[in-house]
This record gives C-alpha cells, sequence and structure tokens, in this order.
C-alpha cells in the first residue's frame, strides 16, 4: 500500500503560485502526453514550484512522478526539497540496481544517463509514471529518455528555453511555453540582487568557434593565460571586488590555475575548483568558500548548476561565450537576495553583456523559444561590438599628459565632418596626428622628452587607427598596420617641427 504524502506547511509566493495555476491549466486540460516548458529565472525558485506541482499532483491523482536531473548534486538538492514539501521521494542512483520496493515510492528523483542505462537494461521498469519533470531542460541529454515515457506528461524547467544543441531545438520536444515573471521583475520586488555590471573591453579576434558553437578552450586559454590579460583581471579585481566573496569563471583549467597564480603572488588567499577535484576536495574547497567572507574562488563551467552560496557579491566572467544559458547561469550565481545583501557585481572580461544585453534587461523567451535560430544568427558579431569599445587612457599613462587638458578626440565625428565639408579623409587623422604632437610638447621640456612620451601614445593611437579604418570600410590588418607606422612616423616629424617653432 502506498504511503501517504504528508502536509507541507510551506507557502509558495504569489508569483510562485501564479506560475503553478498556468501549469495545471495545462496538466488538467491537455492531453496526457503533452510536453510542456516552463521557465523561470535562476533564484525564481524553479524548484519550490515544480516540489509543489508534484505535491499537489500526487495528491489529486493514483499516478507517479518522475523526476530528471543531469548532476548528482541536483538529485539530492531536488529530494530534499521535495521531502520539505511532504513528498517521500526515492533517488535512483549508481548504487540502486533494482527497484523491488517501486509500489513503496510515488516520486522518483533519478539522473537521467543512470535511468537511461537501467531502463535500457530492462534492469527494472517504473510503471503507472502520469508526471516526468525534467530540470534543466535545455540539456538535450534527456530526450533520449522521451521513449519511455510515451504517455506521461512532461514538464521541462529550465531558466532559458535555448537548447544547448542547435541542431535539436526545444520547440521540437515541447509543445508550448510557460514564461514566468522577468529578472527586472524579481529585483524590483525584492526576490532578486540588483547587479552592477562593469564591462572592461577585451579583443577577441583571436578566439575560434567550435563545434558547438561556443568559443573553444584552446583558443581562450591562449588569450586568457595572456599577462595583459592577467593583469586585466587582478586590476578588475581590487578595483570592484576586493575585500568581498568572488566567483572567477574561467573557460579552460589551464586558465584557472593561471588565475590562481596570479592572485597569489598579489598576496590574495584563493583556491582553484574544476572537474578533476575528489568529492573529498570538492566540499572542502566549497566549505572554504562559504566560511570565508573575503574568499576568492576560480573555477570552469562547474560551478554553474547545483552550487547555492547566496552571499557570493562578486561574479566575474573571465572568459567570452555565445552561449546564452551559460551566460545567466554564471551570474545567477551571485544574485541570490539577502537581508544584508540587495546588489552584486558583474565583472564582464568577454564583452558578455555587449552580446546579450544586460542580465536584468528585458528578454522575448517566446521569440528565442520558437525561433532560435533567428535570435543565434542575429547575435552582434565580435568585431561589431569592438567597433563601439572606447579607448581609456591609464592613469599612469594620463598622469604623464597632466598638463594637457584636452585628450580625447571623437575620429567619427571628425571624419563625417571632413566629408561634409568636401575634405579629403586623410585630414581627420592629420588633425588627430595634430593634437597627439601638442600633448607630447606641453608635457615635455625639450624635443627628446617628447619623443619618448610619444611611445606612451601607441594604444590610443591604435584605438584612434581602428576607428577611420571603419569610418572608410577598410579594415583589414595589414591596413591598419601600415596605417599606424605611418601615423607614428609623422607623430615623431611633427614633434620635431613643434620644437624648432
Amino acid at each position: 500500500m502506498t504511503e501517504p504524502q504528508a502536509t507541507t506547511t510551506k507557502q509558495l509566493y504569489d508569483y510562485q503560485e501564479e506560475d503553478l495555476q498556468k501549469i495545471f491549466k495545462y496538466l488538467n486540460e491537455a492531453p496526457d502526453d503533452f510536453n510542456l516548458l516552463y521557465q523561470l529565472p535562476t533564484g525564481g525558485g524553479k524548484t519550490v514550484v515544480f516540489s509543489e506541482i508534484v505535491r499537489r499532483y500526487l495528491k489529486q491523482t493514483d499516478k507517479k512522478v518522475m523526476i530528471l536531473t543531469h548532476r548528482i548534486e541536483l538529485c539530492h538538492q531536488t529530494s530534499r526539497i521535495l521531502k520539505g514539501f511532504g513528498v517521500r521521494n526515492k533517488i535512483i542512483n549508481s548504487k540502486v540496481k533494482s527497484l523491488p520496493e517501486n509500489n513503496n515510492y510515488q516520486c522518483f528523483v533519478a539522473m537521467v544517463e543512470t535511468l537511461n542505462n537501467r531502463l535500457n537494461d530492462e534492469v527494472f521498469e517504473v510503471s503507472n509514471v502520469g508526471l516526468v519533470i525534467i530540470d534543466e531542460a535545455h540539456y538535450n541529454s534527456f530526450t533520449k529518455l522521451f521513449k519511455f515515457f510515451k504517455d506521461s506528461f512532461i514538464l521541462g524547467v529550465t531558466a532559458t528555453p535555448l537548447s544547448s544543441n542547435i541542431k535539436l531545438p526545444m520547440k521540437d520536444n515541447y509543445q508550448a511555453l510557460v514564461v514566468g515573471h522577468s529578472i527586472s521583475w524579481l529585483i524590483e520586488h525584492g526576490f532578486l540582487a540588483r547587479a552592477n555590471t562593469y564591462g572592461y573591453n577585451v579583443k577577441l579576434s583571436s578566439l575560434q568557434v567550435g563545434i558547438n558553437g561556443d568559443y573553444t578552450v584552446k583558443s581562450s586559454e591562449d588569450l586568457y593565460t595572456d599577462m595583459t590579460m592577467q593583469s586585466k583581471l587582478l586590476q578588475a579585481y581590487e578595483e570592484r571586488c576586493k575585500g568581498e566573496k568572488t566567483l572567477i569563471f574561467n573557460n579552460g583549467i589551464n586558465t584557472s590555475w593561471f588565475v590562481y597564480e596570479t592572485f597569489k603572488q598579489a598576496g590574495y588567499e584563493i583556491r582553484h575548483l574544476d572537474n578533476t577535484h575528489s568529492k573529498q576536495d570538492r566540499a572542502d574547497i566549497l566549505n572554504w568558500f562559504r566560511e570565508k567572507p573575503d574568499a576568492i574562488l576560480t573555477s570552469v563551467s562547474i560551478l554553474t548548476t547545483g552550487f547555492d552560496e547566496p552571499d557570493v557579491r562578486n561574479i566575474i566572467l573571465n572568459r567570452a561565450t555565445k552561449s546564452l544559458t551559460l551566460y545567466y547561469q554564471m551570474i545567477g550565481r551571485g544574485s541570490r537576495r539577502l537581508p544584508d545583501k540587495e546588489e552584486f557585481n558583474i565583472i564582464d572580461l568577454g564583452n558578455n553583456a555587449a552580446r546579450f544585453g544586460l542580465w536584468d534587461g528585458p528578454v522575448d523567451w517566446e521569440l528565442i523559444f520558437e525561433n532560435p535560430d533567428y535570435f543565434l544568427e542575429n547575435l552582434i558579431d565580435d568585431e561589431s561590438i569592438e567597433r563601439n569599445f572606447k579607448y581609456e587612457m591609464p592613469k599612469e599613462v594620463r598622469e604623464l599628459f597632466k598638463n594637457s587638458k584636452d585628450i580625447e578626440f571623437d575620429i567619427k565625428s571628425a571624419y563625417e565632418k571632413a566629408i561634409n565639408n568636401g575634405c579629403k579623409s586623410k585630414e581627420v587623422l592629420d588633425e588627430s596626428i595634430e593634437q597627439h604632437a601638442r600633448m607630447c610638447k606641453e608635457n615635455s621640456e625639450d624635443v627628446f622628452d617628447a619623443r619618448i612620451l610619444a611611445k606612451e601614445l601607441k594604444d590610443d593611437i591604435r584605438d584612434r587607427v581602428r576607428r577611420y579604418s571603419y569610418c572608410i570600410i577598410n579594415n583589414t590588418k595589414n591596413y591598419r598596420d601600415w596605417l599606424f607606422e605611418d601615423y607614428y612616423r609623422k607623430l615623431r616629424l611633427r614633434i620635431n617641427e613643434m620644437f624648432m617653432e
């Protein structure tokens, strides 16, 4: 005889109850074999919502529920929350070889690979399953199990209804989408922390895209292990995060170890974590991270799901990604709201906010669900993002030109003015050279000092040359290199002329 479900004392928030009612409308009115997808942002309480769905479903029917996850941590986390709702459940893991006590449970929580192996080997059969809930449904590993539950109502749950495999869109497996409240709404009503996003422009032209549609680990590590990027990361940390709990995401284990060494050498206490660590090492590292208020943890993608440390104050994206799902998963690790935590920082070192929009910006999930190809094809490409980069002179360089009030020069505006006045476009660079030469003269005692000072302007010159090349629609690397050399030569000559005058 089936053991009755205990009565829960947990209460859903109004917005969660509203979503639950929408889902139950499908459960009550749609065919038994209907596939429904439910979207709610990370931190919105997806597991809480579907746990209450399970409780009510079991109370109303005599059928069973199967919940599928892709990681063992999520299995245990889901099982605990279900028990909190009074739902007695059994985890099907690698240790469970058979289910002789099948009838004693109405709810099962299983890892997808384990259940797939058991069902394919015909070791056991879970019968009378009326509802299948798939957590993190955007992963495609779940679809191979659909054949075992052809007569069941399938509820997929995700923060991002965009398939991890562009060749297998979610609309092919789900017939409808229920969209929950937005991130901005959850922030406004006090359920999520407000994000302060700080972007540090990074040139990504060296990155390559792999067959999975995202940047390759190899090309990412070549870029992010470079000392220039390591210095930029350390500078960003010290400017925005110092003294607060910080989580750093990298694309590649080698990059994470480089980050570890960089911070250690700078005198900071930091730990590294990746999927090669033992279960005990992982537990020890995460325990250290929880207990230390100013802990710094550098990792790869291992902490994007199944990890919850509400007191994280800073999320550093020390990588670029073309995965919208990964973008939201990484940032979501810092979005938990606490009584003493109303906001958190996002440090973007991969131009990700420029590619996808701000984390709390509006997103048309219906459009993404129905037309994923359109969404992916219209993502802003890296070259377009970099066109909008604005060079900011480092403080130490600005100090060398402290006698110059005006150091800015708008190439695009100057170009448009020149064209409208019928002048040659090259006059724009001549005008820019004039300003740079004047800056060198104003901050030097003689021509030799000025020519040495001109070397400090090379990054500014490259930025101006790049902007000019966009204006004239000739953006080849060879042409930009030639323009730079020509510009620098003319600058030195103009400095000589100024001192002779």
